[in-house]
């Protein structure tokens, strides 16, 4: 903790009783100004081991005038994420302006700004006409802001905090914010200092390959922070009925699912037994594949909830049957989600049936169970979602995982069995051709853009 001002230093001793293995590992490199990869699990305050430093910084210096006010930016892939970023930073915020009156200090109390695509016009004109001193936003904004005259405000960055980074580097969201940061490179007076953020990412050289970049000397050296540590897991496949009798010509029911009318389907063993356990839970997040599904499976959660009240007579203690679970995806809007958000923090819904828009994680420390329904499709998606529940340092992970077919059944038992050995899948970058090195890319003016591929049919 000597590298931090006595403000910050009493916040945290006074917040916290020692720094997380993430945080002691990963404070001496970034403030010796190394590009830092960390990887710790869910909950271990790898996200203030990014920030803290960076606010020390902010707090402790003077406060450049407009446009070159915005020395922090953080990258986030979900708007959901970036909306609890903005409020955890100010526990910190405040704590160390606080602890600066009480030991008689004046520092600077850093402002926050959100760019995403749920925020008005209005509130973009006012970010470009007053920076604030950490920007949140998303690769898209972020490319959108580098496009337009709202780059200059980006001048004067200093740190760039890119969080989840696993869930980008392989796709083309990834390769679409690596042209972003190399505009940043470009922008920037001082090259900024990288610093990644993940809980499954595999392997490490490869993660810290595409944070760091490369220049006209190669790959940028980046200093990785492995604090990653095997969470105790209570995860377990759920059977509801006999999967070989699936697909029999049977009565059609109001319950009919993909096979279609007239066929045994698995969702009437499955809506009795998901339901049992989103009441025997205080907060539970059902994740599935498709939007369609989450709200049908939301629904029809909330048909039999109020079944089950209207056959009893005595108080059930649950919240109204309308608010028994919601349907959370990408396509609501954000006042939707932080509504449904908020709601079950506070114990107004008992859960939410989301698609991906959930996996990579809201801050929620009071899930205790994760419902998984269908395949995740891979052994860092299920950890990540399940990853959800028991979301603070040391607690135990609490998921079930219902197959939907007798192919998935197998499939997701082999990824239960890699998850409890430690596995975790292997992340590829995009690459120029077959087993070539990274697409180069060069910067030459924005806007507009120009890149140098050496295979334009692959990239």
């Amino acid at each position: 903790m000597q590298q931090f001002s006595e403000p910050a230093r009493e916040w945290f001793q006074n917040t916290f009783r020692a720094p997380t293995a993430a945080q002691a590992k990963g404070w001496p490199a970034i403030a010796a100004g190394d590009h830092t990869l960390i990887l710790a699990p869910t909950g271990s305050g790898k996200t203030l081991a990014a920030f803290m430093y960076a606010l020390d910084q902010l707090a402790s210096a003077d406060v450049p005038e407009d446009p070159l006010r915005t020395r922090v930016l953080y990258i986030s892939p979900l708007r959901a994420l970036a909306v609890d970023i903005d409020k955890n930073l100010r526990a910190p915020l405040s704590g160390m302006m606080h602890a600066a009156e009480r030991l008689g200090l004046s520092i600077h109390t850093p402002t926050v700004g959100i760019r995403t695509g749920d925020t008005p016009a209005k509130e973009r004109r006012a970010l470009v006409r007053h920076p604030p001193d950490v920007l949140i936003t998303t690769p898209e904004s972020l490319f959108l802001m580098l496009t337009s005259a709202a780059r200059e405000t980006l001048r004067s960055v200093r740190y760039v905090i890119i969080d989840e980074i696993h869930a980008m580097a392989a796709t083309k969201r990834g390769a679409h914010l690596a042209v972003s940061l190399e505009r940043l490179e470009e922008l920037t007076a001082q090259s900024p200092q990288r610093i990644g953020l993940s809980a499954t990412q595999r392997p490490l050289d490869e993660i810290a390959r595409f944070l760091g970049g490369s220049d006209d000397e190669g790959p940028r050296p980046v200093t990785v922070v492995d604090a990653g540590v095997t969470r105790e897991l209570d995860v377990e496949i759920v059977v509801p009925t006999d999967m070989a009798r699936l697909g029999e010509a049977v009565e059609p029911s109001s319950d009919d699912g993909p096979d279609g009318p007239g066929r045994r389907s698995i969702w009437p063993s499955i809506h009795p037994q998901l339901l049992s356990l989103i009441k025997s839970h205080s907060s539970t997040i059902v994740f599935v594949n498709s939007r369609r599904l989450a709200e049908r499976l939301a629904t029809r959660l909330n048909e039999l909830a109020i079944e089950g009240q209207n056959r009893s007579d005595e108080q059930t203690g649950l919240p109204p049957a309308t608010d028994f679970v919601r349907a959370h995806h990408g396509s609501l809007s954000r006042e939707s989600r932080l509504e449904m958000e908020d709601a079950l923090k506070s114990g107004r819904v008992k859960g939410l049936v989301a698609t991906s828009s959930l996996e990579l994680g809201i801050d929620m420390p009071y899930i205790d169970l994760v419902v998984q329904i269908g395949s995740p499709k891979s052994v860092s998606s299920l950890l990540q979602r399940v990853g959800r529940a028991g979301h603070q340092l040391g607690q135990t992970v609490t998921g079930r995982v219902i197959a939907l077919d007798r192919d998935e059944l197998i499939e997701c038992a082999v990824m239960l069995e890699k998850a409890e050995a430690g596995f975790v899948d292997r992340v590829f970058l995009l690459r120029d051709g077959i087993g070539g090195e990274p697409v180069a890319i060069v910067v030459y003016a924005h806007p507009p853009l120009e890149l140098s591929l050496r295979n334009r049919a692959t990239a």
